[in-house]
């Protein structure tokens, strides 16, 4: 279960710092939360996902993949009184993105975020991580249930996350905006 920590003062990154070990936390609008390290079918789903959209992740030749992006699992992002922020996997166009020094946050709100939900942090990512991003402006959002096997599309539109498509069951899912990229839905569960 995810928790908003009572700090009793704004929280920083050196609150984060301070964590045990297997709790990972996030800010947002100067509140900690904290939930515990993703386990296994977190994992393999954002990790299936993060490889089916590999032949966008780079800036190569055409006949490479469609390229165009920077793809990330779990970066930390800096953003709007919010000193981290942690999708499961973000990506960013590269024409709008260069990438920071070694020592340095991303400080560019992403193109496309996926969160897979879990018991921990199903009503977190609903209720606090997903109106701040459409409040911070980013434009896709894909939100991975390994409980009920759905994957719901999400665009933004005038500041609101809109329903694009759900894919379930034995669907191929191709989704904005890697609609070049065909992911068969039951490649991200656990069997």
């Amino acid at each position: 279960m995810s928790n908003a920590a009572k700090l009793g003062h704004r929280a920083t990154y050196a609150d984060l710092e301070a964590l045990p070990e297997g709790v990972k936390g996030e800010i947002l609008d100067g509140v900690l939360y904290t939930q515990p390290r993703p386990r296994f079918r977190h994992g393999r789903a954002a990790g299936t996902i993060f490889r089916a959209l590999g032949a966008f992740d780079h800036d190569g030749p055409r006949d490479a993949g469609p390229g165009g992006w920077w793809l990330i699992i779990e970066p930390g992002i800096e953003l709007l009184n919010s000193p981290e922020v942690a999708p499961d996997i973000a990506g960013w166009r590269r024409e709008r993105f260069t990438p920071p020094g070694p020592d340095e946050p991303i400080r560019v709100v992403p193109d496309w975020a996926c969160e897979v939900l879990s018991r921990s942090n199903r009503a977190y990512d609903r209720r606090t991580k997903f109106p701040y991003y459409a409040r911070v402006g980013a434009r896709h959002l894909w939100v991975v249930d390994p409980e009920a096997r759905t994957v719901e599309v999400k665009k933004l539109v005038d500041g609101r996350w809109t329903d694009v498509a759900t894919f379930a069951h034995d669907d191929v899912m191709s989704a904005e905006p890697f609609g070049a990229c065909a992911i068969a839905v039951t490649t991200l569960w656990v069997p």
